[in-house]
Formats: C-alpha cells, structure tokens, sequence
C-alpha cells in the first residue's frame, strides 16, 4: 500500500514539473497582415518586403541652435501577401530601405496624412532585417494607403 502512495506521489510531481515546464515557454510574436491594419492603431508586428523607396528628403528637425541635428526621411512602399502600404522611414531606418529586403516591423502604429493610412515606427518600435530568407510575392494590385478616410464626428442628440 505504501508503495502504490509512493508511486503516485512520484507521478503527482513529474506531472506538477510538466505543467511547471510548458508554462515557462513563451508563444512567439502574433504577426499581422497588411489588409488587417486600420487608421489610428498601433503596436502592428508585420513581416514585410520592400517594394520600392521614392523620396528622401533631409530637414533640420529644429529650427535654431547649435543642437540641430539633421533628420532623414524616405518614403517606401512596404507590403506582403495582403497587400501594400507607404511606410515613412526615419533616420537610421532609412539604410534598411533597400528594394526587395525582408524586414520585421515591430510595434508599428498608423497614421493618416492627407486622408491616407500611412505606416511609421516611433521611439517604441524597431526595424529588423529578416535573417532567413522567406519569399513573400507582394499583392500589389492591393495598395491600402490609395483608400481616403474621413473623419466624421457624431455630435450628441440631446
């Protein structure tokens, strides 16, 4: 009798440090699409490619002083299987910027300008050159940053 108490008390604790074992892994990043993204949200983890960059322009971010540091910006044309979006690169983001990288965005917010989505990373998020080599074919009949949005707002009826 003792012996069986014995056996399931060995088991009772292998189970225990299994449980103890599958709660210690943890999941990896929930990667979005580009069709899922929506004016005005944030914290997106896409993997994307790069289409193309058309603009770069380089400003003095302030106006005045012996701090002025020059800011650098492009404009690219980022997308995955969904779909595509404009993406504005800043500064050290915008070396990443080469045509047909695969890159991983990480906590990457929407904007609008102009009455178009348009795709950034701030002070929160990262850019990450994808290691292996994945072959996304970019949809590009899907360009969600053509879509105008409007904002309407509600006013209470009283």
């Amino acid at each position: 009798m003792a012996e069986v108490a014995e056996v399931a008390k060995v088991a009772k604790v292998a189970e225990v440090a299994k449980v103890a074992e599958v709660a210690e892994v943890k999941p990896g990043p929930v990667f979005n699409k580009v069709n899922e993204l929506r004016p005005g949200t944030k914290r997106y983890t896409l993997r994307v490619r790069v289409v193309g960059r058309k603009i770069d322009i380089q400003r003095d971010n302030r106006p005045s002083g012996s701090q002025a540091r020059p800011m650098r910006i492009a404009e690219c044309l980022v997308g995955d299987e969904t779909g595509m979006i404009i993406f504005y690169a800043r500064n050290k983001q915008v070396d990443l910027m080469k045509e047909g990288k695969m890159l991983t965005l990480r906590n990457a917010k929407i904007g609008v300008y102009k009455g178009s989505m348009r795709l950034a990373i701030d002070n929160q998020g990262h850019i990450e050159v994808t290691k292996e080599p994945e072959y996304i074919t970019v949809r590009g009949d899907n360009n969600i940053s053509l879509i105008e949005f409007e904002l309407v707002n509600f006013a209470k009826k009283e």
